[in-house]
């Protein structure tokens, strides 16, 4: 029987000495794949304990950033923050060592606590607002977090001073000058032993702070407030939880962090759909305990370790689709900006859901459809030609009120405090208003399953051809669109998309765990999306060898 949704129990917590220990006692060799700096969709991750988040990663990779920044000219100060994984403050101390010896304007938390990763997004934005693209002075960032990953990773992202995760031209520049200096005994690699550092070398900036006076440019907070939305925030643990309580105080809201508990074994998590601990706010798993508080609250929110993901549960439809909440959001916000430019389009990835188009037909406004990841939307974002851009996963932001960029990386705080704009504004919660919209665009039934794949099997998948499926019709009707690359942008999918007028299927790897993912929707029920499924799955089967 699975314990899916159950308590976590003591034989599933990881030993946090033993993880620290292992991130400074552990030596990758970059001859072996596994062992070797790799950026996915969101940076290098891995777990001390297998060999591919070690010290000597964090040291050569921030070694290699500093030489890539240098490259580019850029010289102005470095926001560095950090989650509340175990790993996460060695890693962060790490990368002090290595900044500072090579002289590097470092500005940390000036609270010694945890940032998310919009916070970092927003710093790097507000600091480079009025800059030239090629001003010296620019600043850029890192955040130390594998994001909703297990407790026993790490992970390490860069991102430039467009405030958005890196693309993939400099990661890979990155990766590969990481992996030179570790196959070279970290020769090159400069460094101040931590103990050593002088305090006045240390820069500071109170992220939390910045961050949460400036919503009331982007949120009606007054509207939340006035209409006395009861909110319970769950953090899951993560670096939102400070932000959280901030945000009750400066604005007087009716607002309870319903679980204020930091720990980097994630004690009091439900286990996710593999029975493993992640911090997943979309998953109904991982969201277990806080959907069974859904009567306590007008809207329950949850984010992830790095609160770049959201959760949203009301009292009438427990944990939302990320998808369903996605929709919702965009019909709300383009009805209610007024300062957004007319043209602004929706951005979306190729695997979110297909309401998502009929909601921007109707809305008379252009859809942007690129491939996974966040990275995608920055210069949209960045300069006002996309207002929204959002992600299956639970990933989204948006502009400003007056049609200025906020983040270029996504933020969860900002999509949960949009639910109880939504409540106080229409009188309705998020899952009412999606009811609305599937009575005008059709119910979707949607779903995304991950199974497991070695490292040679994602490769594979990463490179499926339209040639791979060789039928005319999926689930019975025929296919109108076998996409490698997205049509947004031209950009390679890293996999397959397969559509009918009703029905689509995707397939790609992870880009941070050992899974493929196969994501499929239906507008004809969920007897359909079974039926895409299964054929889905042969294509992918055949594709992995059997």
């Amino acid at each position: 029987m699975s314990r899916a949704g159950s308590p976590a129990e003591p034989s599933d917590l990881i030993d946090i000495d033993e993880l620290i220990a292992a991130y400074y006692d552990l030596r990758p060799d970059a001859s072996v794949p596994e062992q070797r700096v790799a950026f996915g969709t969101s940076g290098h991750r891995g777990s001390s304990l297998s060999t591919s988040f070690n010290e000597e990663h964090i040291l050569a990779t921030t070694q290699a950033i500093v030489d890539y920044r240098t490259a580019r000219g850029i010289a102005g100060p470095l926001f560095l923050g950090r989650d509340t994984h175990g790993l996460s403050l060695p890693a962060e101390r790490s990368a002090v060592e290595v900044l500072v010896a090579n002289g590097v304007d470092v500005r940390l938390d000036s609270r010694d606590s945890w940032v998310p990763t919009p916070a970092l997004s927003h710093a790097i934005l507000t600091y480079n607002r009025g800059r030239a693209l090629d001003d010296p002075g620019r600043s850029d960032g890192i955040v130390v977090t594998p994001s909703h990953n297990p407790p026993r990773d790490g992970g390490f992202k860069y991102n430039p001073p467009n405030g958005g995760p890196a693309d993939t031209d400099a990661t890979g520049w990155i990766a590969d000058r990481a992996n030179a200096l570790i196959a070279g005994g970290l020769e090159g690699v400069r460094r101040t032993p931590f103990k050593d550092l002088d305090a006045d070398a240390l820069g500071t900036y109170d992220f939390r702070d910045a961050y949460v006076r400036d919503l009331i440019h982007i949120i009606d907070i007054d509207a939340i407030r006035k209409a006395g939305v009861r909110i319970g925030a769950d953090p899951l643990g993560g670096a939102s939880v400070e932000y959280w309580a901030l945000i009750a105080e400066v604005y007087g809201l009716d607002l309870t962090v319903v679980n204020p508990d930091v720990d980097p074994t994630w004690r009091f998590m439900t286990l996710d759909w593999d029975e493993k601990i992640r911090m997943d706010p979309s998953s109904p798993s991982a969201m277990a305990s806080l959907v069974a508080r859904r009567d306590e609250y007008d809207i329950l929110t949850g984010n992830d370790a790095d609160a770049d993901r959201h959760g949203i549960v009301t009292p009438d439809g427990g944990l939302m689709n990320p998808n369903h909440y996605l929709a919702v959001a965009i019909d709300y916000l383009f009805s209610h900006r007024d300062g957004w430019p007319a043209d602004a389009a929706i951005g979306k990835t190729l695997v979110s859901s297909m309401i998502i188009d009929r909601v921007a037909e109707s809305l008379g406004r252009t859809l942007l459809e690129v491939p996974v990841g966040f990275k995608w939307f920055v210069p949209g974002l960045l300069d006002g030609s996309v207002a929204f851009g959002g992600e299956e996963s639970a990933g989204a932001s948006f502009l400003r009120k007056d049609g200025a960029v906020w983040t270029t990386d996504k933020d969860g705080i900002l999509l949960c405090l949009l639910a109880a704009e939504i409540l106080a504004v229409t009188g309705k919660t998020p899952s009412q208003r999606y009811a609305e919209l599937e009575a005008r665009f059709g119910a979707s039934a949607y779903q995304r399953v991950d199974a497991p794949a070695t490292p040679a099997q994602k490769a594979l998948l990463g490179k499926l051809s339209p040639d791979a499926v060789t039928a005319v019709e999926l689930a019975g009707e025929p296919i109108t669109a076998k996409l490698s690359h997205a049509p947004g942008n031209g950009a390679a999918i890293g996999g397959l998309k397969v559509q009918t007028e009703h029905a689509w299927f995707a397939a790609r790897p992870s880009g941070t765990e050992d899974v493929y993912k196969l994501y499929a929707e239906s507008l004809r029920g969920p007897d359909h999306l079974a039926e895409v499924q299964a054929e889905a799955r042969a294509v992918v089967t055949e594709a992995l060898g059997g």
